[in-house]
Formats: structure tokens, C-alpha cells, sequence
């Protein structure tokens, strides 16, 4: 056993009693021979240990242990035992006790141990036992949160509300095998949970000479307030947060949001007035002396209330001047950066007093402009102010502005040709939907059609009340499969082709037979000879016929809900109709069915959007579809349609769109 100048050996018997001393030992522990022999080892080393027990079988052994010094310091040490025979034929333990801030000259390092001890890493040295031997102060300081940060305590010991099952097996693991774990995170909320502490962890195996594991070594650093880890995780909220709803106004205010405090003290969101929908042209605007209309306010937030710094409100039209960085901004499409904010004269800010003005009283002194770019198109601008905040922006702040920007933009984009192509659909939809429902003499309609705001358009759910020349009504409601302009024309399509089958008076399941052959052979000659249509069109119908007449009423479907029927006394009835396929598939084979109405009595048709919701299923929505009926039947039909709707719909709106067509019956 190696046995250099710094290093004090002492020897112990089986009992655990010190039997032989060292001036070495002397040195560095502070007891001179005649205050420690025959005295137990355990006032000198901890853990404490039974010696012979705790290496029976082994003559030499090693490890970390903690040296208690005579004015009650602890020192880290490096302890190698030898078993050895004393001259009196007795069992016993050589121990070399080394500190281990021994430097090779054999004298304590002068400048490792306060590296060490001084640090702001948490370093601490745990043994084999996961017991820990030596810690530096910022591990100790770390106490709070991780209370076996303490000399001599083992991670295995339960504390109260401290869970160390996965550090236990981590160490292990690093021991057994050798290999480091690195940034390893762990959080820690205070009990209270009004702190909440996230440290970045690495282990790593400590060896001895002999290659022989002594222990591990834990380096923990706080990352609670790291500014990387912030931005990481403010840009996974802007992946979350952005584009929530494909809506332009809500997408620009919820990068605003995100962005303060977290970034500027205050951040504005400027957009082309083409990309806002249903926003006045800016040209109509008059310009003034020094500046042009040239955005209008989509988004703003500030850590201040009341934002004192905004001169526009969102929805205002945005005055810039001319040759300004914002100007410049949008027709470069690269970011303006100015770290100290320039405010002296001859700057761009002599033409546009009112903004000086406001920079000024408010203490803006750093400024980021960044284009929302998306797809090659400029949709306007992101500001990021610092007024509080007294650091400037750096670099970094720009690039993660950038990023912000970036993603913003998508979304933007996303929502402005979702409303495009949403305002297109419903355009052409309440076109080619009736404006006025006529059910002659035989009926009184009355109709409610309900876009959805969850799809990406607008669907192709119809009605229609066709009167025939025989005094009999025709009633139809469908729903094209899909959403958006092609569902609106496909329902425009169907639509027509329901009434000029209707009016050549045939029954119900006949035209609907006549209807599902139409639209597969127009699908054909759409897609040319020989070649299968790319997309096969489908839909859903319900079509009924009303005879005044004989009080009778024939009626057929293809996939469609059944209709409701109440009667005068307020029964309501859902007729199983026989079952039909989807128009379009070519299949069809249909059969109608006919049932007798008092007068008074109310048909509705309807779409699957009125009954079938993401938590329930149709049978449901058709027994609380009754059950407003039967509340609503007396009423005038307007009224029904108003109460079913909100007794079915509610205010939240509805996950598919909603067609509704109710008619009372007459008898002549």
C-alpha cells in the first residue's frame, strides 16, 4: 500500500479500536497518540463500521470516508485498508488515510479545495453505500431541495415528501457499469408551491488504482433561470399556443401574448389589410403630412395596463412614415435590430413626432422589427419594445424574435386562406340555398342553416321545399360528404338535380334511385373514358312528398337520419325508414315509406350535425332532438327552429354544420 508523505496511517484492531498512530495521523487529524490510542476508530472515521464485518474475506479494501479533526472539522479522505498480523498474533486493519486534496508534492493543494468548495456547481461524493462523504457549499445550499445533500447521509434514508427511488438506481446503474449519466433533470416544487427549482444532473463513477469502484460523484447545476432552457420552452408554447383557431385577429394577439413578458415589455402586431378579413381597404384612408396608412393593428400586449406605449388600438389603421424601419421592414423582408434605440435628432423619428413622443415618456430603448413572411408573401410585422427592462436586446433576442415571427406567420397564413376559402364557401353556399321556402298550401316551412367553425370550410349540408303542380309538396334535406367549396358545389349540383327530378312527380324511392345513377355517371364524364374518378362524391338525402289532400305523406332515405314527427297532441315519432346506401355509391336500391299525418302535425329534417357530437351518439342526440320538439311544437315554426337550435346547439356552436327544415301540415 502506497504510503506517501501526506498520508497518515493508523491501525485498528477487529474491534474497531485504534492501536497504533502515526505523526502523520497527528498532522492532519489534530490527536496526538496518547489521546486516541486504545480509543474506538469510530470517533476519527464515519460511516461508522464494524470493521472486521464490513470486510470479512477481503485483505485489502478502499473507499471515500469523511476524517473527523480534533476541532470538529471534516475532512474528505481517501481510505485503503491492509489486513495485517500484529507482533502479538492478532488480527488488525493497516489504514493509509490520505485527504483527498493532496497534491503530488504530498502537501494540500492550495488551490483545488477552494475550486471546489467554492464553486456555484453542486459538487457532492456519495460511496458505494450512496452515502454521502463530501460536499461543496453550493451543494449544501442546495439543501432545501435535496436534503440528503449532508455529510454522512445515505440517499437510501427516506425523508418526508422526498421520493430518491430514481437516483438510487441511476447511481447504481453509473456504478456497476462504469458509464456517466449526463443532464439528468429533475424538478422540485416547494411544499407551499410557490418555488419551483429544475436542476440538470451528472454522474459520474469514481476508481481507484486498483480500477476497483469507490463511489459517485454528483455535479448539479441549477438551470431554474437558464436563459437557453427559457427560450427552448417559450418556443414549445409557441408551438402550442399560436394558430390555436383559424382566426387571423386571435393568431396575431396570441403571438403578442406570448411574447410579453418573456421576451419585450411590449410587443404590437401589424398586418396588410388584406390579410384581416372584412377590413376597409387602407387606400380609402387619407394620409397625414408625415405619415401613410400602411397596417392595421391585429395584435398588441403590454406588461403595462392600459398600454400607455400603443397609439392604436387593434383594428385601427397603423400610420408609419415613409422611411422608417417599419417601412423598410416590409419591403426588404429582413429584421430591423437596434440594441440602443436611437432618439436623437436627424433620425427617421423627426417625422413622426407622436411616436417620439411616446418612446420618450415611456423609456423604450430597444427595439426589434421582424417580417411575418410565410410562403414568400410579407403579411406585415411583429414590434418588440423594452422599456422596464433596462438590459438591451441582444442577438439572441433577435434570432428567437425571428423564430416567433416565423411560426406566427404559418399560422397567419393558415387562418387567412382558411377564411378566404370559408368567406368563398359560404358565399356560394347561401347562393345556391334557397333564400325563400314556399310549401304552397300544402305546408308552412320554415328552415335554419348553422355553419360549423370547426372544419376547414364550411360543409354541404342543404334543404329545400319543392311545391308540385298536383297541390303535394316535396320536402329534402341532404349533406354532401367533405367540407368547403367543393362540397358547395356538389350540393348546388345535387340540389338542382332533386328539383328537376321532383317535378317530374316521381316517388320518393324512385328519385332518389334516379338521383344516385346521375351523380355516378357525371363523376364518369368528369374523370374521362376508361378512367375511375379521382374523387367519388357522396351523400346523404332524405326526401319526402306531402299529399293535402289525403293527409299522407311518402317518404324515403339514402343514410340519412330518420325524420321526427309530432303530432298535435305533442307525441313525437321517429319513423325507421327503410334502409338506403349513400347517393353516389351506385348501389342504390331504395324503398319509400308512407305514414298519415293529422293536421297540424310538425315534420323536421334535419342534418347529423343537429344530433351527433363528439360526446354522445346519434341515438342520444335523437332522443334530446324529441324531447325539444315536444317543448316546441305549438310554437310558430320560426320559434321551433329557434328552440331546437339552441336546445340542441347551445352557444358553443356546433362541431359540423347544422341544417334544419320543419313544416306543419294543412289538410284540404
Amino acid at each position: 500500500m502506497a504510503t506517501p508523505e501526506s498520508t497518515s496511517v493508523i491501525m485498528i484492531d477487529t474491534e474497531g479500536t485504534v492501536i497504533g498512530w502515526t505523526p502523520a495521523a497527528e498532522a492532519l487529524l489534530g490527536y496526538r497518540a496518547a489521546d486516541i490510542l486504545n480509543r474506538p476508530g469510530a470517533l476519527l472515521l464515519t460511516p461508522e463500521r464494524d470493521w472486521d464485518a464490513a470486510h470479512d474475506g477481503q485483505e485489502d479494501w478502499s473507499g471515500f470516508g469523511v476524517a473527523r479533526h480534533r476541532d470538529g472539522t471534516r475532512i474528505l479522505v481517501y481510505v485503503e485498508g491492509s489486513r495485517l498480523i500484529t507482533p502479538e498474533e492478532k488480527a488488525a486493519w493497516l489504514v493509509a488515510v490520505t485527504p483527498t486534496t493532496a497534491g503530488a508534492s504530498g502537501r494540500a493543494s492550495s488551490w483545488l479545495e477552494p475550486l471546489l468548495t467554492r464553486t456555484p456547481v453542486a459538487v457532492a461524493i456519495w460511496d458505494r453505500d450512496l452515502r454521502c462523504v463530501w460536499l461543496n457549499a453550493a451543494a449544501e445550499r442546495l439543501r432545501p431541495v435535496f436534503p440528503h445533500y449532508q455529510l454522512g447521509r445515505s440517499l437510501a434514508e427516506p425523508l418526508p415528501g422526498f421520493h430518491t427511488e430514481a437516483a438510487q438506481e441511476a447511481m447504481r446503474k453509473v456504478l456497476s457499469s462504469g458509464v456517466p449519466q449526463l443532464d439528468r433533470e429533475a424538478r422540485w416544487s416547494s411544499p407551499d408551491q410557490l418555488e419551483d427549482r429544475t436542476l440538470s444532473t451528472s454522474l459520474f463513477r469514481l476508481e481507484g488504482v486498483d480500477g476497483r469502484p469507490l463511489g459517485v460523484c454528483t455535479v448539479a447545476i441549477d438551470i431554474s433561470h437558464s436563459r437557453s432552457r427559457d427560450r427552448l420552452a417559450l418556443l414549445r408554447e409557441a408551438s402550442v399556443r399560436i394558430g390555436s383557431t383559424l382566426d387571423v385577429g386571435k393568431t396575431a394577439q396570441e403571438l403578442a401574448d406570448l411574447a410579453v413578458p418573456a421576451l419585450a415589455d411590449y410587443v404590437t402586431v401589424d398586418l396588410a389589410a388584406s390579410v384581416l378579413p372584412d377590413a376597409e381597404p387602407l387606400q380609402r384612408l387619407a394620409a397625414t403630412e408625415v405619415s401613410i396608412p400602411v397596417f392595421r393593428r391585429a395584435g398588441v400586449a403590454s406588461i403595462h395596463e392600459g398600454m400607455p406605449e400603443s397609439l392604436w388600438s387593434r383594428g385601427q389603421a397603423v400610420f408609419v412614415p415613409p422611411s422608417s424601419p417599419f417601412t423598410e421592414v416590409l419591403s426588404s423582408g429582413r429584421a430591423h435590430f437596434e440594441p440602443v434605440l436611437d432618439t436623437a435628432p436627424g433620425t427617421w423619428l423627426d417625422q413622426d413626432p407622436d411616436r417620439a413622443r411616446i418612446i420618450r415618456r415611456t423609456g423604450m430603448h430597444t427595439l426589434i422589427i421582424v417580417p411575418l413572411k410565410a410562403r414568400g408573401d410579407i403579411l406585415g410585422i411583429a414590434v418588440f419594445v423594452r422599456n422596464d427592462n433596462l438590459e438591451p436586446f441582444t442577438r439572441d433576442d433577435l434570432l428567437l424574435a425571428e423564430e416567433l415571427g416565423a411560426r406566427a406567420a404559418l399560422s397567419l397564413d393558415n387562418a387567412r386562406q382558411y377564411t378566404r376559402e370559408r368567406t368563398a364557401a359560404l358565399a356560394l353556399q347561401r347562393n345556391l340555398l334557397p333564400g325563400y321556402l314556399n310549401g304552397g298550401g300544402a305546408v308552412e316551412v320554415a328552415s335554419r342553416y348553422l355553419p360549423s367553425d370547426v372544419h376547414e370550410g364550411v360543409g354541404g349540408d342543404w334543404f329545400d321545399a319543392i311545391p308540385l303542380r298536383d297541390g303535394r309538396v316535396a320536402l329534402v334535406v341532404g349533406d354532401v360528404t367533405g367540407h368547403g367549396i367543393n362540397a358547395a358545389a356538389t350540393m348546388g349540383r345535387l340540389r338542382t338535380a332533386v328539383r328537376t327530378l321532383a317535378y317530374m312527380g316521381l316517388p320518393p324511392d324512385e328519385l332518389l334511385a334516379h338521383l344516385d345513377d346521375l351523380v355516378v355517371r357525371l363523376e364518369e364524364e368528369d374523370a374521362g373514358p376508361g378512367r375511375l374518378p379521382l374523387d367519388t362524391t357522396g351523400a346523404t338525402c332524405l326526401y319526402a312528398v306531402y299529399d293535402p289532400a289525403t293527409g299522407r305523406c311518402a317518404m324515403a332515405g339514402a343514410g340519412h337520419p330518420p325524420p321526427a314527427i309530432v303530432a298535435p297532441s305533442g307525441e313525437v315519432a321517429f319513423p325507421r325508414l327503410p334502409g338506403g346506401t349513400p347517393i353516389g355509391l351506385g348501389l342504390g336500391s331504395y324503398r319509400s315509406l308512407e305514414v298519415e299525418l293529422a293536421e297540424g302535425s310538425v315534420i323536421a329534417l334535419y342534418t347529423d350535425g343537429l344530433i351527433e357530437t363528439r360526446e354522445a351518439d346519434i341515438d342520444a342526440g335523437i332522443d334530446r332532438l324529441g324531447a325539444a320538439l315536444a317543448r316546441a311544437a305549438a310554437l310558430p315554426l320560426e320559434k321551433v327552429c329557434a328552440r331546437v337550435i339552441r336546445s340542441m346547439v347551445g352557444d358553443t356552436g356546433s362541431e359540423d354544420d347544422v341544417a334544419l327544415l320543419v313544416a306543419r301540415t294543412r289538410v284540404l
